[in-house]
């Protein structure tokens, strides 16, 4: 990766980002690149990503169409089947945990207990940017994780921001409201361009708390990624 060009790039579209916290990391197989002061957080819904491969690989019949809405609608209930059918929780978060850690994600420790009602268990695990963009760039080469590479590729026109509205690209985005209120907007995306392919995960949390302004300041992210996609170099997992 270019990294200064980049660094001086994201200064200049820093400026222009209503208030609040952004993070941008990124990861082509040699190095991880972090810019904005955002690092980490609950992952929210993209930890629906390594759940659908565990289910996958716990009964395919069964969790297929859990899947399918889990990662194209973001469905809450689907996520909570495919959560079901790999046991009791502490069985559960340690399904997800190997898929993570195949991914490149050896650290994270998934919540196996709800710690804010009524927010899934799960959704609550501490996912770093950095983590979360290796990931991504690992999705590839984690067994069985294709159905929901490609789910990733063909998301619902409700979850068509950040990244996703992007070609090629596979993305998965998480919000929810942190314990100030205010809303963390989260997307970990598989991009491909014309050297290979790079792991990306953006965060926003808005000075003004709202889901809107958060998902607006991923879009004009996400934007400038795309714009940059051929300036960095890809890797193969």
């Amino acid at each position: 990766m270019a990294i200064d060009n980049l660094a001086a790039s994201f200064g200049v579209l820093a400026n222009t980002l209503p208030a609040g916290e952004v993070g941008v990391a990124m990861f082509n197989g040699f190095q991880v690149n972090s810019y904005g002061p955002w690092t980490s957080g609950a992952a929210w819904s993209t930890i629906k990503v390594p759940l659908s491969i565990a289910g996958l690989a716990a009964d395919g019949l069964a969790a297929e169409a859990a899947m399918q809405q889990a990662i194209s609608q973001s469905d809450n209930a689907a996520a909570e089947q495919l959560w079901g059918l790999l046991g009791d929780p502490q069985t559960a978060a340690s399904a997800v945990e190997s898929v993570l850690s195949e991914g490149g994600n050896t650290a994270v420790i998934v919540e196996s207990q709800q710690v804010r009602p009524p927010y899934s268990p799960y959704g609550q695990t501490e996912w770093s940017n950095e983590q979360a963009a290796i990931f991504a760039f690992g999705l590839p080469c984690v067994a069985g994780a294709q159905p929901v590479v490609d789910q990733m590729r063909n998301l619902g026109g409700s979850q068509q921001w950040g990244l996703a509205s992007f070609a090629d690209v596979a993305a998965k985005g998480g919000w929810g409201p942190e314990t100030d209120g205010g809303y963390l907007v989260r997307q970990l995306a598989l991009v491909t361009n014309s050297t290979g392919s790079f792991g990306v995960s953006l965060a926003a949390r808005p000075a003004d708390g709202t889901f809107e302004t958060g998902q607006a300041m991923l879009n004009v992210l996400g934007a400038w990624i795309d714009r940059q996609r051929n300036n960095i170099v890809g890797g193969h997992c």
